[in-house]
């Protein structure tokens, strides 16, 4: 992209633990060049185990340079939350996609897309091929 914007990205969880572990993990893996705009949204807003529409959309919001968004989720609820906001049409950002891809690794494949400056296409499909590697 060569306005400067990045592909913001939120990782949704029902743990604000994993959330915020899973963002470090992916930012620490994607080097020290640029930082990619990239929140945690988990749990519930008064704490505790959950998904919060709120936090995913304030979430949404903060890391939004108007180059899209990509969701990213750990299990059923926190899908069926982000798709409940993106349904409405106004709760996030304009161009926010809920990505298919296994969280951890493709948290951290949106991350260093992201970074090189890749488009929404780009890093949601990263995200996504995430699901290839193999572990044995």
């Amino acid at each position: 992209m060569g306005d400067g914007k990045l592909v913001g990205i939120v990782l949704v969880s029902h743990s604000a633990a994993v959330a915020e572990s899973v963002v470090q993990l992916a930012r620490g893996l994607a080097g020290g060049g640029v930082t990619v705009p990239v929140a945690p949204a988990g749990g519930r807003a008064g704490g505790g185990l959950g998904t919060s529409a709120e936090l995913v959309s304030a979430a949404a919001a903060s890391v939004d340079q108007g180059a899209g968004v990509a969701v990213l989720t750990d299990l059923g609820s926190a899908v069926l939350t982000v798709k409940a906001l993106l349904a409405e049409g106004d709760e996030l950002p304009e161009d926010t996609r809920l990505v298919d891809a296994p969280f951890v690794e493709g948290a951290v494949a949106a991350v260093v897309t992201a970074a090189t400056g890749a488009d929404l296409d780009a890093v949601a499909a990263a995200a996504a091929d995430a699901y290839s590697y193999r572990k044995a």
